[in-house]
């Protein structure tokens, strides 16, 4: 995290939004249970008050958080023949996991979110309350079909389990790229198969 050492201008939309980017970053690295408001509000250089009145408490933020992400609509970027091969590679080969990608633009953030506070009670009753407006939902409208709701938790349970296998084990370090390049081939296949049937 960087810490501002100058004063920040007063305009009240851009202190929101690098209020909301270093809770995004802290929620990203840390579990909601670790982040506190002041270490949000130290990163961006204000008072922890400004917070409160901003987004009110930290489960507010959390929520702000959450809805800033792209959820499940971030899956159906790109096109639908190459979902499958995109997604494996994406966690596969590390794409997935860092909170920004090359363009520093969030990518599946929430999904790294929930990996992160997954162990939080608070942030899990959040997780559930809005899990299928946020995530199943625009999953399985976008697979289409009558079976897509099933389709799409089926799919949203082999993409977390293999990033949460990612995390665990060090972005698959104990894997060649033979491993890696077959692991993410059958990978592809699974999930394709689940959007294409």
């Amino acid at each position: 995290m960087v810490l501002c050492d100058a004063p920040r201008p007063r305009n009240a939309n851009a202190t929101r939004q690098a209020i909301l980017e270093a809770a995004r970053e802290r929620f990203c690295s840390d579990s909601y249970d670790d982040v506190g408001m002041r270490d949000v509000a130290r990163d961006v250089g204000v008072d922890a008050a400004l917070i409160s009145r901003y987004f009110g408490s930290k489960e507010d933020l959390f929520v702000a958080v959450l809805d800033s992400c792209k959820n499940g609509r971030d899956l159906m970027d790109g096109p639908r023949e190459d979902f499958g091969d995109r997604l494996a590679r994406e966690i596969v080969y590390g794409e997935v996991m860092p909170c920004q990608d090359d363009d520093g633009a969030a990518k599946m953030r929430g999904l790294l979110i929930l990996l992160r506070s997954v162990g939080s009670a608070k942030a899990m009753d959040v997780m559930q309350r809005t899990s299928n407006n946020r995530f199943f939902d625009p999953l399985a409208a976008w697979i289409g079909g009558p079976d897509a709701p099933v389709r799409a938790r089926l799919a949203a349970g082999l993409i977390m389990g293999m990033a949460i296998g990612r995390e665990l084990s060090d972005g698959y370090s104990s894997l060649d790229d033979t491993q890696k390049g077959e692991l993410a081939r059958r990978m592809a296949a699974a999930l394709q198969g689940l959007i294409d049937n």
